[in-house]
């Protein structure tokens, strides 16, 4: 009994670090988003969208994580979780701060996509009022129907990798 409770124990932790470890290469590949950027862009605006890059990560944190992950993962409706401020209900019902940390740098990855495509031609502030927005309310929307079990989770629909929730 007690070798069986210890395996348990073990994979749990073995599938706790593996997240954790993937969340970190997911994080770091920010670094690489920010010099794609800087490189297709003109040298002048390279400082511009360093900052952006920085930014919609300090900005983005905070929004996901104050209402984006109740949004995400709360059980309200098969179209929006609910609201849930800090995720205070949905962590511990199933859900657990490995999980909150590796959906955070998945969203700020999905606010990156539409970065590369906005250099050069939006302002500083709009950039920054476009983060709030996608982390706080369009990536949880989208994560909710695949992941937190809405309409497109209860119709058996299986995402690869977070590559349709993030694109």
């Amino acid at each position: 009994h007690d070798l069986w409770g210890g395996m348990t124990v073990m994979f749990s932790s073995v599938n706790t670090c593996w997240t954790l470890v993937a969340a970190f290469l997911v994080y770091f590949m920010q670094a690489g988003f920010a010099l794609c950027e800087a490189g297709f862009t003109r040298a002048k605006n390279t400082g511009n969208i360093l900052m952006k890059n920085m930014m919609y990560f300090c900005i983005g944190t905070p929004c996901y994580w104050l209402i984006g992950f109740g949004i995400m993962f709360g059980a309200a409706s098969p179209f929006f979780g609910g609201f849930d401020f800090f995720a205070d209900g949905v962590v511990g019902e199933g859900y657990d701060w490995t999980t909150l940390i590796f959906q955070t740098v998945f969203c700020a990855t999905a606010a990156t996509i539409v970065s590369g495509s906005m250099a050069e031609r939006t302002k500083f502030s709009a950039y920054c009022i476009y983060s709030m927005i996608i982390s706080a309310v369009i990536y949880p929307v989208s994560g909710h129907w695949i992941w937190g079990g809405g309409w497109l989770a209860e119709l058996g629909f299986h995402d690869f990798a977070g590559s349709t929730a993030v694109h």
